[in-house]
This record gives structure tokens, C-alpha cells and sequence, in this order.
């Protein structure tokens, strides 16, 4: 009996590409369900009651939700190389350190930046570049977090070998920087060199202008609730 392997998605959400990422590295194969989360289906709402949200995995009838728990579960389920996940207690340990600190640190200042003006955005922008580097010191002498290969730290930072760039383009602010940051430049070009990384990026042109549109109604937003 097949498999059945379904992933709920969106088409400009990073989380999701994690998912279609370690699906790929390790030639899963799985049905893909795009979803309008200003109309989340009735499926979605079943499979994720708690979070409501993309992206979630349903493999034969059961649900994952949460990137990093569903990267988890497909390393233990699917054994077949490339491992994600270190086997290696400690090593293992390091990764999940580091996908935890992009999510509960890096991610936040990097949101913050793209909504907010003025001395907000000034103090996200600082917090930012103090995240990076802690993250440059992590990949000196690395090409990737795990050493030679993809693991399970890159593809939680693989929001930023596209993201970074399309956030600098919407705020006009500089958000890498190779000279500042070379380990982190590399490491940029070497994941994003991959063509199962980038062959699955989503349409540059659209990204900017759904983040344009996102920047200016939260700032709208902002100014409308200062001047009441």
C-alpha cells in the first residue's frame, strides 16, 4: 500500500519550504495543498485546530504541524540519507540550539524591521545585526552549520538566502553584509547554489510586492491607532 504523504501550504510562506525541502533532500514523495489563510479550509482547520496555521503534514491520515517538529518527524520516519539531524548526541543537540534561536530570535527583530519606522525599526535593526553575529561566529570555518552537508539548521535558516534580500529591497535597509558578516555571505551562496533550494523559491517579483503591501498596511495601521 502507497503512501500518503500531503503538504498544507501557501505559496509565499517560508515554514512550508522547509518541508518541501527535506522532502526533496531525501526524495519523498507527497501532494501539495495550497491554502488561502485569509479562508483557511475546513481540512486545514481539522488537521491544525491549536495553531490554525500552515504548514502541516499529513502522512497516512495523521497530522504534524510545526516546521521543526515536522522536520523532526520526517528524519525519524523516512531513515534514508541525507540524515537531517546529526547522529551524534551533542551535534544533535547544537542543531536544535540553533533552528530554536533562528525561530525565538532571529526571526522576530527581522519581522520588526519590515513593519515598524523610526527608532522601532532603529532598535529591531540593531538586534538583528547582534543575532548575525552570534550566527557568524557559529559558521566560521563552516560551509554549512552541520559541516560539509545540508542538515537540519540550514534549512530552518533557509528563509534567509531569499528573505533577507527581498526585506532590503521593501525597507531600503541593509540586512547582510559581506564584508561584516563573510561567514554568513557563504554560507547565503552555498545553500542557495543547491537547485533543490533554489528551484523552489517563490516568484521574487511577487514577494516584494506582497511585502510592500504588508509593510504599508501595518504602518497604516500604526499611524491610524497614534493618532486616535
Amino acid at each position: 500500500m502507497a503512501e500518503e504523504v500531503k503538504l498544507f501550504r501557501t505559496w509565499s510562506s517560508p515554514f512550508p519550504l522547509r518541508i518541501i525541502w527535506a522532502m526533496k533532500l531525501k526524495g519523498i514523495e507527497y501532494e501539495t495543498i495550497f491554502e488561502d489563510l485569509s479562508n483557511k479550509s475546513h481540512l486545514l482547520l481539522h488537521y491544525n485546530p491549536v495553531y490554525k496555521k500552515v504548514p502541516v503534514l499529513v502522512h497516512n491520515g495523521k497530522p504534524i504541524s510545526e516546521s521543526l517538529v515536522i522536520l523532526e518527524y520526517i528524519d525519524e520516519t523516512w531513515k534514508q540519507p541525507p540524515l537531517l539531524l546529526p547522529e551524534d548526541p551533542y551535534e544533535r543537540a547544537m542543531a536544535r540550539f540553533w533552528a530554536k534561536f533562528c525561530d525565538e530570535k532571529v526571526l522576530p527583530p527581522v519581522a520588526d524591521v519590515l513593519v515598524t519606522q523610526g527608532k522601532e525599526q532603529e532598535a529591531a535593526l540593531a538586534q538583528h545585526m547582534e543575532n548575525m553575529k552570534r550566527v557568524e561566529e557559529e559558521l566560521k570555518g563552516k560551509k554549512f552549520f552541520g559541516g560539509e552537508a545540508i542538515g537540519f539548521a540550514d534549512i530552518a535558516y533557509g528563509w534567509m538566502a531569499n528573505l533577507l534580500s527581498v526585506m532590503e529591497e521593501v525597507t531600503g535597509l541593509k540586512l547582510t553584509d559581506a564584508e561584516a558578516f563573510p561567514a554568513i555571505s557563504t554560507w547565503l551562496q552555498s545553500f542557495s547554489d543547491v537547485p533543490l533550494i533554489k528551484e523552489n523559491w517563490p516568484p521574487r517579483e511577487k514577494l516584494v510586492s506582497k511585502y510592500q503591501a504588508f509593510r504599508e498596511k501595518r504602518l497604516a495601521l500604526a499611524a491610524e491607532a497614534t493618532s486616535k
